[in-house]
């Protein structure tokens, strides 16, 4: 079919390559947008204050989402004290497991878990 000469369909996929070469080379030289270089994954100035205030956040979120809740059903169904301690143990328990994948690096992304690091792997890309 193509004697030497090119189709109608080379000549626009030979600028397409081109300009995606171009692009990441571009990109590969750019600094990464900083909004999406958050969490313990990513280095960077701050990242153990990051991490501490991300952990404070989380574990303080809890709590108040389950005491909240456990007030919130006492006044209603008039059980005074037993949803607040039932909801108290149960924001704990939550506040617990949401700091336990932000030190472990799970859920930064819908399907992503860091990969350990291995000593014996060269750190040259």
């Amino acid at each position: 079919m193509s004697e030497g000469k090119p189709s109608e369909g080379e000549e626009p996929l030979k600028d397409l390559d081109a300009r995606l070469r171009h692009a990441r080379e571009d990109w590969r030289g750019s600094e990464p947008d900083k909004a999406l270089s958050s969490g313990p994954a990513f280095g960077g100035e701050n990242n153990g204050f990051k991490v501490a205030l991300r952990v404070g956040v989380e574990m303080v979120a809890a709590l108040v989402v389950g005491v909240g809740i456990g007030l919130a059903l006492d006044r209603w169904l008039d059980t005074t004290p037993w949803f607040l301690v039932v909801f108290f143990f149960l924001g704990a328990g939550a506040g617990i497991l949401n700091v336990y994948r932000a030190a472990a690096g799970i859920g930064l992304g819908s399907g992503y878990r860091r990969r350990p690091v291995d000593e014996n792997e060269s750190k040259t890309d």
